[in-house]
């Protein structure tokens, strides 16, 4: 046989590929009879599978009452699949069988968890595993401890085994129709969920950090970055939706003062890409959903769970609009500078993002029968495979679900990704004469 060189490689394209194939057995495996409850067209099967598969959590039809058992496995199962990586489960079968990791399946998995080198992404793999399941089971029997008495016991532990694994991979799959609003004020549902989606969405690669350095000091000006910006955009973001919808009848304001403060906590942390709800999303105000749509659009950390341009790249482009307002030449941060690339890179994940989330909006415009801001927050949430919505998912023409489809692709995926695995980039030796174009 011919060995493949690594020239040769494309990782963005057999990325694709492959997670292409997993939303199609994904799809398959709905569309038996014994998965759902009722039959379901293949394009909601496909829309499902897409969901699971991208960690988003919209739903055209209600998981609880649509699926049977089966099918809320296969579901979970895609959940985990698509938020630890099928290329990190192929290691890892790969390392179980006792075969050695060749150099495509390296930068595959280099690619897959958004790593800048080839150094260290094996044992990033064994490392997450290890973390994500241990995490899932003790989130798993911590919730248990709340269901397991209200439900009984298979049915407690099967719930509190769902929403561990929803959770940590920031899904918002939820077996209650109206998600989580029946645990509003509950202090353990709160802190677990939170917890897992938060730490899902801090990044594999920033929870490394964290086990190898420990002290903040020593921690790479990336992992800095990500625990410094998640903290203060979950507190601005807490304050903001608490004073917001501080007197909203249909939100916080039949609730009482502990309860505000756990429904305005949780409700500004889920839209970083976790896509579960303790509030009526339709019931907000006008100037949260504004808010929301905002941290939906960042999304969660790079090599997360979670989705979005991410919260580095918002990051960067605002250190590089400073630095310009400054007039200085380079991007520095916490005695760091950050490189022309990185700059670049984030301009362009911002810019396709944005293009692609323009054009979705304008096509759902045409064809679907909604109010303007629920198309904005439908496509953004998709996006940012948040899976928060203001009611429109199952009001969706076939047109309007197969859109949101691809959305929920590209969000995971990532712009950058999808257009590498179209057109892999030439790089020049050629050089020309640098000329001015007036802007602004």
């Amino acid at each position: 046989m011919k060995k493949i060189k690594a020239k040769n490689v494309n990782p963005s394209r057999l990325l694709l590929l492959v997670f292409l194939s997993a939303i199609l057995i994904g799809t398959i495996l709905l569309k038996f009879p014994f998965s759902t409850e009722e039959d379901i067209s293949w394009l909601n099967a496909l829309f499902t599978a897409t969901s699971a598969m991208t960690v988003t959590g919209l739903v055209v039809v209600d998981t609880e009452t649509a699926f049977t058992l089966f099918g809320e496995i296969v579901i979970v199962s895609l959940i985990q699949l698509g938020g630890l990586g099928i290329m990190s489960f192929a290691v890892l079968i790969f390392m179980m069988l006792g075969k050695k990791i060749s150099f495509k399946e390296r930068i595959l998995v280099q690619q897959a968890l958004n790593q800048t080198s080839l150094g260290g992404v094996i044992s990033l793999v064994k490392n997450l595993f290890i973390f994500s399941i241990s995490i899932e089971a003790i989130a798993m029997l911590l919730l248990a401890i709340r269901w397991v008495p209200e439900m009984g016991v298979s049915k407690g532990l099967y719930y509190s085994f769902f929403h561990s694994i929803s959770a940590f991979n920031n899904a918002g799959f939820a077996l209650w129709s109206d998600s989580l609003m029946g645990y509003v004020g509950d202090p353990l549902v709160n802190i677990v969920i939170t917890f897992l989606f938060i730490v899902g969405g801090l990044g594999f690669t920033v929870l490394a950090d964290l086990k190898v350095k420990r002290k903040f000091q020593k921690l790479s000006l990336h992992t800095k970055l990500m625990l410094i910006g998640t903290l203060i955009l979950n507190v601005v973001s807490m304050l903001f939706i608490f004073f917001l919808e501080f007197g909203n009848p249909n939100t916080l304001g039949p609730l009482s003062l502990g309860d505000k403060l756990w429904a305005s906590y949780f409700q500004a942390v889920t839209p970083r890409t976790a896509g579960f709800n303790s509030l009526d999303i339709a019931s907000l105000d006008d100037s949260t959903i504004h808010f929301m749509l905002l941290l939906m659009f960042v999304g969660a950390g790079s090599a997360s769970t979670g989705g979005g341009i991410k919260l580095t790249t918002l990051v960067v482009i605002i250190l590089a609009v400073i630095s310009f307002l400054r007039g200085k030449d380079q991007i520095m941060i916490a005695r760091r500078s950050i490189s022309e690339t990185v700059v670049f890179r984030s301009l362009a994940i911002s810019t396709m993002a944005l293009m692609l989330i323009f054009m979705v909006i304008f096509i759902l415009n045409i064809t679907e029968d909604a109010p303007f801001l629920e198309i904005v927050f439908e496509v953004i949430s998709a996006f940012g495979t948040v899976g928060l919505s203001m009611g429109l998912t199952g009001e969706l023409s076939e047109i309007g679900k197969v859109m949101i489809v691809l959305v929920m692709f590209i969000g995971k995926l990532g712009p950058l990704t999808m257009a590498f695995s179209l057109a892999r980039p030439v790089k020049s030796k050629i050089r020309y004469p640098k000329e001015d174009v007036l802007t602004g």
